[in-house]
């Protein structure tokens, strides 16, 4: 009762876009927007911060080395899944931040999606994967819909998704500002979430945009013009939660309090050195500890390391420090193409 009351307060306005022949919902403009923008119309974070950093922040960073990775890493790709037991979720951890998701009796979810070489503009140039998709693209089962938390090239691939648009037409949601980008894939409909707001699947699974301290951009000019956010699954008594990318603060427990408390939690542990370039926008292992208590996750499961280097840690220092750091909680770190089994409710 309390939850749902909290929800009637949180829930904002949606914004659909079905593609070419269809009709578009547009939110309210009389319902307030939770996620603020300045006087540029730029989002802001939930601390009221932009994500901006200076030319100097950007030249002291140049001299910034950090730690060589290896050219490849070729674990091998996992070509069939494993059945879901009743009452569970298995969550495929297929590399990076592209988890799959099943439930059993429920839908099957896709979370930001890459399975190209590179996160990039262009095919060429740009953070390389070192190791491949976990998952063999032609083994992803038939899909209920995918959900894409920012417009960051390593979390909204467009060769990728027209890829998935190719095999079917399957739903998107993500945050405001992003359908411009995805539609032209042909995937469709695409629906835009401001943060608090609610969707609803065809089976009755209710998904949540839930904040995040982050920032997004595909380009120099258009910073902070399209939201950056995570997603809460609610499906058959369960309760899954994907931060997407995130920097630590306080909006973690806000979300622990007001959707939790979570059976799974999907977070980030890398990408976070030197930490005071970085520290805006990704947690460190420890943070994700931290994290992991204050969404009160039941088991929460490392992602977001270890594929594309985008930042100056070893590839296999953000493991290695979780392990260090997690204590008794129940945080685990899934190897590259193994489906975990997470009981619901």
């Amino acid at each position: 009762m309390e939850r749902d009351a909290r929800r009637t307060i949180r829930a904002r306005g949606v914004a659909v876009h079905p593609g070419p022949g269809g009709t578009a919902r547009h939110p309210d403009p009389g319902v307030r927007a939770s996620a603020r923008r300045d006087a540029s119309g730029r989002f802001l974070n939930p601390d009221g911060s932009n994500g901006g950093k200076t030319l100097g922040d950007i030249w002291r960073l140049q001299k910034h080395e950090g730690v060589g990775w290896p050219a490849v890493v070729a674990p091998p790709q996992v070509t069939s899944l494993p059945a879901v037991p009743p009452g569970h979720a298995g969550l495929t951890h297929i590399g990076h931040a592209t988890t799959l998701i099943q439930i059993a009796g429920g839908p099957t979810l896709l979370i930001d999606p890459i399975w190209s070489e590179r996160c990039s503009p262009v095919g060429w140039f740009g953070p390389k994967r070192v190791r491949p998709a976990a998952l063999d693209f032609d083994a992803l089962p038939p899909l209920d819909a995918i959900l894409v938390t920012h417009n960051h090239y390593d979390h909204c691939d467009l060769p990728t998704l027209r890829r998935l648009a190719a095999r079917a037409r399957v739903p998107v949601i993500t945050g405001l500002g992003n359908a411009g980008l995805i539609a032209p894939t042909g995937l469709a409909p695409v629906t835009e979430l401001d943060w608090w707001g609610e969707h609803v699947l065809a089976d009755g699974t209710r998904l949540t945009y839930t904040p995040t301290q982050h920032g997004s951009a595909r380009g120099p000019f258009d910073r902070c013009r399209a939201l950056w956010g995570g997603f809460c699954i609610e499906a058959h008594g369960g309760r899954i939660l994907a931060t997407g990318d995130t920097a630590w603060g306080p909006h973690l427990a806000e979300i622990g309090a007001e959707l939790g408390p979570f059976d799974a939690a999907l977070i980030p542990i890398g990408a976070y050195d030197p930490e005071w370039f970085m520290g805006s926008v990704h947690i460190t292992p420890e943070q994700a500890v931290v994290a992991h208590h204050a969404l009160r996750a039941r088991v929460s499961l490392a992602m977001h390391w270890g594929v594309f280097r985008l930042s100056g840690e070893a590839i296999n220092e953000p493991p290695a420090r979780l392990r260090e750091a997690r204590g008794e909680a129940d945080f685990r770190v899934p190897d590259f193409g193994e489906t975990m089994m997470v009981r619901l409710g």
